[in-house]
């Protein structure tokens, strides 16, 4: 459950992306949503696997805080977001072309940052980073398929609370992996 949870933080701001993308893209289709969900749910579940190579490489060096860093990671991702959230309320819509790939290469990678954080924070902790990162790039691809539509037919009226319960889910997880280490 945790995990999904992790997915949809993770998700957040990937979907509020997808949002937008359904904002600016004039004629809807299949193709077009599959291209943008492929691509965020893609890169959501590569990056976490890349982050938990990294921290197996320094596991040894820092066994006795990973926890700290876990919960210091997610919290700081998660703050990032609900700030990010607040500061750019008004500004929905994509300056660019979403269906462009090298457009939708540099936002498949900005937001799933935050998932090599959290794969580098798995890695520290030894957790299977295969069914998380399966179950992250699962919960992006169709709630990034479904936020297309989602922009196309309602516009940014959600994309900054989706961020914001991102964030949230988030610093809620990193609570919880802290607690579950000091009790």
């Amino acid at each position: 459950m945790t995990t999904v949870f992790m997915g949809l933080g993770l998700a957040a701001d990937a979907f509020a992306v997808a949002i937008s993308s359904g904002i600016t893209i004039r004629h809807i289709t299949l193709n077009k949503a599959l291209k943008i969900a492929l691509f965020f749910g893609g890169f959501q579940a590569f990056m976490p696997l890349l982050g938990w190579l990294a921290g197996l490489s320094i596991q040894d060096l820092i066994s006795s805080v990973d926890h700290w860093i876990a919960f210091g990671l997610l919290c700081l991702i998660g703050g990032k977001m609900v700030y990010e959230a607040c500061q750019h309320e008004e500004d929905c819509d994509l300056k660019m072309n979403p269906l462009d790939t090298q457009v939708l290469l540099t936002l498949s990678v900005a937001t799933s940052l935050d998932a090599f954080a959290v794969g580098l924070g798995l890695g520290l902790l030894e957790d299977s980073i295969f069914k998380a990162a399966a179950t992250i790039g699962g919960i992006t691809f169709l709630l990034c398929f479904m936020g297309v539509f989602i922009g196309h037919k309602c516009g940014c009226i959600f994309q900054t609370k989706i961020e914001i319960l991102g964030g949230l889910i988030l610093i809620g997880i990193g609570c919880k992996i802290l607690l579950e280490h000091l009790f």
